[in-house]
């Protein structure tokens, strides 16, 4: 017979190591990263929105008169207003420039739509309101010009 006994245990190393293995080399991400990819993705999300409103503008006119309804403002203004949004803050957002100020607009744009027009979307808005939130709180990143602005004319020595 043999003398070998099994233990239910796991071995101290090997197996045993790779959740905390891998949470390491997921540590080991700049943070830069993943706030480049929000700001490409959300940038991308509303810079689509305005070609589309530019591809017929007649028809967006429309939207906003029978569909969208945005109160206080008239249906013309707003469609302007919402597409001058969807043009600039994509920009900012890739260049990093001004990055807090263009998520936050798109943010105000974000909760204006879930708000007024189409409040069913909610799972569309979370969506978008997690990664501008997250740009709002805590900036674009050293992937952006808002990094090179602040390191060469902010930094104290």
């Amino acid at each position: 017979m043999s003398n070998i006994t099994w233990s239910p245990s796991l071995p101290s190393g090997g197996i045993a190591r790779l959740p905390a293995r891998a949470l390491a080399l997921l540590e080991r991400i700049p943070v830069a990263l993943p706030q480049l990819l929000f700001r490409s993705g959300m940038g991308l999300v509303f810079w689509r929105s305005a070609q589309s409103k530019l591809a017929s503008w007649d028809t967006t006119i429309t939207l906003f008169q029978e569909e969208y309804k945005v109160p206080l403002l008239p249906p013309e203004i707003a469609a302007y207003l919402a597409t001058t949004v969807e043009l600039t803050t994509p920009v900012l957002l890739v260049l990093g420039l001004a990055t807090r100020l263009g998520a936050a607009a798109m943010l105000g744009m974000a909760l204006v739509i879930q708000l007024l027009v189409y409040p069913q979307n909610y799972p569309d808005h979370l969506l978008w309101s997690g990664p501008l939130l997250y740009l709002v709180l805590r900036g674009p990143g050293v992937f952006s010009l808002d990094h090179l602005i602040r390191k060469r004319f902010l930094a104290r020595p």
